[in-house]
């Protein structure tokens, strides 16, 4: 898989003594020469963050590293100010700069807070890296058996029982051969403090509940469970591999744009299809569908008519049939009433050139010599609608349906509920970017613009 290492399987680099030689060792085999690498530490404060920054620091002089550290603020406890005040000081002890970031966390209704939690801290993390710069997340050994037993309890494929990679894009997990109990035992060899979470010790979250109370008794019966389950991850690592591999070479054929062929799809075996899909799926950045619904769009979407037009959503993406290709995208940015429930927007377009709308698009008007939009010919004012604020019937624009302007302007249909019609009162002035009505198009001496519809991403 494009920018994911795992480590080989059987692989037995676990140090007897952790220490920053070892992490050196550890970065060198995952991303080459550390020579001028820049380093940034997610540093939670907690015992495994702390060893990995201090184990960091070491490097800097040795093999001229750059280092910082970064922590996340979620707002979550009633002690979180502190605690970034006090991992600020500790960075500071150890000889580097942290910055704060703050990253409030909204969890749905039924929704899990611990993954709401995960996903903000991620992209906080992510938004906070240079150009250039590594992150280093402090999972280990322990953390790592403790992931697989959560996605086999789930139910989860070989790409969730592959657990966590050593090297993900510009993310390292060095220490995911290293135990807890070894990163304990160096900040006591250097009698460095840490911040205790409290919510460690609550076992209503699933994987406290893992570790405090199914770990142990499963250590007593299998003393180095870390290490053969993190073996058996590495195994479904490589087995990711090889699927993404023939996933990779499927969809050169299978792809059409961001889209995917139908007649593709109908051609492979339902292992095959499923197998692409999500490949196609992961590399389009959109959450993977449950079984049932992966299942729904390998058949019976698939079967579909040629003009059904089928949908299957599942949370954050939504996959749609459009003749003979699928189109998937984020569901804020595709739903198909996006702008249904949109009040019509007051547009001073003198005040404002730009007018955001809803979905990350906007309007802008700007001045061209060789635009066809005349400033005499646009109120100060105007109004901005969207087709499903305009009553039916369809009103006649320059002797055309606006169904057919709108076709015009945007190919797929689910797209055209998203595209500004602009109005003076009950006069239609334009449609996008793509057509001006006859009273706002003109030819003179006047000055001329150009209106633009910058859409928002797909």
């Amino acid at each position: 898989m494009k920018g994911r290492a795992a480590p080989v399987a059987g692989e037995d680099s676990a140090p007897k003594l952790f220490s920053s030689p070892w992490l050196a060792r550890r970065l060198r085999s995952a991303i080459g020469s550390l020579g001028g690498t820049q380093l940034c530490v997610a540093f939670s404060g907690g015992a495994d963050s702390t060893a990995l920054l201090a184990a960091t620091v070491a490097l800097r002089v040795p093999h001229r590293c750059a280092v910082r550290a970064v922590h996340v603020n979620h707002h979550l406890q009633s002690g979180a100010l502190a605690w970034a005040r006090e991992a600020r000081a500790t960075a500071r002890r150890l000889g580097v700069v942290c910055k704060i970031v703050d990253a409030p966390v909204r969890v749905a209704r039924g929704a899990s807070a611990e993954a709401a939690a995960r996903e903000a801290r991620y992209a906080a993390l992510h938004a906070a890296l240079h150009e250039g710069e590594w992150l280093l997340l402090a999972h280990h050994q322990d953390d790592q058996a403790e992931t697989l037993l959560l996605q086999l309890l789930r139910g989860a494929g070989i790409a969730g029982l592959a657990a966590m990679p050593v090297r993900s894009q510009r993310t390292l997990r060095p220490l995911l051969n290293v135990t807890r109990a070894q990163l304990a035992a160096f900040l006591q060899r250097r009698s460095l403090p840490w911040i205790d979470d409290p919510t460690n010790a609550d076992d209503r979250f699933d994987r406290n509940y893992l570790r405090l109370r199914v770990l142990p008794v499963l250590r007593l019966r299998w003393p180095s469970l870390a290490i053969t389950i993190g073996r058996s991850a590495a195994l479904a690592a490589e087995a990711q591999q090889l699927l993404s591999a023939q996933a990779d070479q499927q969809l050169q054929n299978a792809c059409d744009g961001a889209a995917l062929r139908v007649c593709a799809l109908r051609c492979l075996d339902l292992a095959e299809r499923r197998n692409l899909l999500r490949r196609w799926l992961e590399l389009r950045g959109l959450p993977m569908p449950d079984q049932r619904r992966l299942q729904e769009i390998a058949g019976p979407m698939l079967r579909a008519r040629f003009d059904a037009q089928p949908l299957v959503r599942w949370p954050g993406a939504l996959l749609r049939r459009h003749g003979a290709l699928l189109h998937a995208n984020a569901e804020s940015a595709a739903t198909p009433d996006s702008a249904a429930s949109v009040e019509p927007l007051n547009w001073n377009w003198r005040r404002e050139s730009c007018l955001p709308l809803p979905g990350g698009a906007r309007l802008e008007l700007r001045p061209d010599p060789h635009g066809k939009l005349l400033r005499a010919a646009l109120p100060a004012r105007v109004t901005v609608r969207f087709r499903s604020d305009v009553a039916a019937p369809e009103q006649r624009a320059g002797g055309k349906r606006l169904k057919r302007l709108l076709q015009a302007q945007a190919r797929l249909p689910w797209q055209r509920g998203v595209v500004p019609l602009i109005y003076s009162g009950h006069r239609l002035l334009a449609v996008g970017d793509r057509w001006l009505g006859p009273v706002a198009r003109g030819a003179g001496a006047e000055p001329a613009f150009r209106l633009y519809w910058c859409a928002a991403p797909a």
